[in-house]
């Protein structure tokens, strides 16, 4: 039994369809059904009820199925292992990071890839923490940049790279726009605009409030701090955000707080007990270097 005899199984399983599993494998109906004959004659049983044109994995397949897909995930990893010992700074890094960094950090970081890695390939994601961490846990990415996420489904290591400082936002014409400073208890009277629950900068906040005794009218949720800077500026309320890009061209005013000191630390994320490529491990140490010089 060969490899393609393996992965011809594993697409006719998944859609229990010889002639659509034969045009995505670009190969002929009868070549597909010779193959997964020869498996079946190999393993002894029948891996598919037939009925007429129409093919269901059985339970023998379905059981078959499961080994499979460890031999081929383990096939697939030995072959990035020693395609990485055979041509180191080769590969493909799959990376991600959260909306805030995306509009100065990363590209500025990214720049300077191509002279530093110039035969790597890189898949870039943008989203909120949860939905990073959900695709660590599921392999789409290997590594993010993001604040400390934890999981009960796998290992998540983290190093930290650096500290963001968070600012209350008003609209310039409001009443605390000429303060220098301010402290949280003083925005305990006034409308809020948040980033959406299940956002790892919503949970930051929420602490910080909690910690000031400051419980907030919420007016609106917004996806991204940009979101919730815009509807600031339009006087929809108050918020607690970190300094971005692009920040001075709404409508608001930044101011810093001086109790609590609010700031969140940003680092590198990965699954600690999950096989690295030499390419994405490679990048994540850059990532350590090319921050600790900022």
């Amino acid at each position: 039994m060969e490899i393609h005899q393996l992965e011809y199984f594993k697409v006719v399983a998944e859609i229990e369809h010889m002639t659509q599993a034969a045009e995505i494998l670009n190969i002929s109906q009868p070549a597909l059904s010779k193959s997964i004959s020869n498996i079946e004659q190999e393993i002894g049983v029948p891996l598919f009820d037939r009925q007429g044109r129409s093919i269901a994995l059985n339970r023998y397949g379905k059981l078959f199925l499961e080994s499979v897909d460890i031999i081929l995930e383990e096939y697939n990893k030995a072959k990035q292992e020693i395609n990485g010992l055979v041509r180191p700074g080769y590969g493909e890094v799959s990376f991600g990071f959260i909306h805030t960094l995306g509009m100065e950090i990363v590209p500025e970081l990214m720049a300077h890839i191509p002279q530093k890695y110039p035969n790597m390939k890189f898949s870039l994601t943008q989203a909120s923490s949860l939905n990073l961490l959900n695709r660590l846990e599921e392999g789409v990415i290997d590594l993010c940049l993001s604040q400390r996420i934890t999981s009960k489904n796998v290992e998540i290591e983290w190093i930290e790279l650096w500290k963001e400082e968070l600012y209350v936002i008003v609209p310039k014409e409001h009443r605390f726009a000429s303060k220098e400073s301010i402290c949280l208890q003083e925005i305990k009277d006034e409308p809020f605009v948040a980033i959406k629950k299940g956002n790892a900068l919503r949970n930051i906040v929420d602490k910080f409030l909690q910690k000031a005794e400051v419980t907030t009218d919420i007016t609106f949720e917004g996806e991204d701090p940009h979101t919730v800077a815009g509807f600031v500026s339009c006087g929809h309320g108050v918020s607690l955000i970190p300094d971005m890009k692009g920040l001075n061209e709404y409508n608001v005013k930044k101011i810093p707080v001086k109790n609590p000191i609010c700031e969140r630390k940003i680092g590198v994320s990965w699954v600690g007990d999950r096989y690295m490529s030499p390419a994405a491990t490679q990048f994540k140490n850059y990532l350590v270097e090319y921050f600790k010089e900022k």
